[in-house]
């Protein structure tokens, strides 16, 4: 086979070294996507921490119970209860438990909702700036 020495880099540089324009915008608007990504990403990893703390939390709490349920019982009508008092005891815990799920998801929305807002805000100056200069060259040509 031939050897390829054909650096795409490069060659994608010279290509658009050939176009005379600032590529700054293009910097600048990558450099703001990657540090949105990180910020929401932040967020995401963070939630996914609480929910699995919150997981393991619970999962301790159900085998603890099924621990304790798991003795032999000298009458066998007594399985019967403990395994009613089983079911009970976790069906009145799971809106709590879920509860709590729904606290972590509310404040990962939040935080999610004002990212984008200050996002939106961010990308507004910058077009009411842009514009302005824009007005600014084309008035004093």
């Amino acid at each position: 086979m031939a050897k390829q020495d054909f650096d795409f880099a490069k060659a994608t540089e010279e290509f658009f070294g050939a176009f005379k324009m600032d590529t700054k915008m293009f910097d600048d608007a990558a450099k703001n996507v990657a540090e949105f990504n990180q910020k929401l990403s932040k967020i995401a990893l963070e939630t996914a921490k609480k929910n699995a703390e919150l997981t393991n939390a619970w999962t301790a709490e159900t085998l603890k119970s099924v621990e304790a349920a798991n003795k032999i019982q000298k009458d066998p009508s007594a399985y019967a209860t403990v395994a009613s008092e089983f079911a009970s005891a976790h069906a009145q815990a799971m809106p709590e438990k879920l509860s709590a799920y729904a606290e972590v998801a509310k404040a990962a929305q939040l935080e999610a909702v004002e990212l984008f807002v200050a996002a939106g805000k961010d990308v507004q100056a910058e077009v009411v700036a842009a514009t302005k200069e824009v007005a600014a060259k084309t008035k004093a040509a």
